[in-house]
């Protein structure tokens, strides 16, 4: 999911929704043929995800490893119960364009965890597919 790095979340089980809405500007703007690649494909993207990934029957089980943690310290073992919010959210921008071929893609996305809005992390990707 944009707006987070990496394994923000992880299990055996996993949702997620994402939308978008893509504007290629320049088409909108000329009213021509645009010779270039680049910008006949420029696009101004709006997006929200959201998702979880779980370990266990569901997201809010007591058996999810996400809300346990296990400690063990000899001759202790201590188990702590949390009830954090399993599911992320994440909104933000973009642009996609084509560059030699290939889409690029560039985000800058900001990540809601436990009502709690992240700072700004910015994504960059290069595919054959937009």
């Amino acid at each position: 999911m944009r707006g987070f790095f990496y394994n923000a979340r992880n299990g055996t089980s996993f949702a997620v929704i994402n939308n978008e809405v893509r504007v290629p500007i320049f088409r909108y703007l000329l009213n021509r043929p645009i010779k270039s690649d680049f910008i006949n494909h420029l696009q101004v993207a709006a997006f929200g995800d959201i998702g979880a990934a779980w370990t266990g029957s569901d997201p809010y089980a007591a058996d999810n490893s996400f809300n346990r943690l296990v400690i063990s310290r000899n001759p202790l073992t201590i188990t702590l119960n949390s009830t954090r919010e399993p599911i992320l959210a994440s909104y933000g921008f973009g642009l996609r364009t084509r560059l030699l071929g290939y889409f690029v893609r560039a985000d800058w996305a900001w990540g809601i965890d436990d009502g709690v809005t992240l700072p700004q992390v910015f994504h960059f990707s290069l595919s054959l597919d937009i």
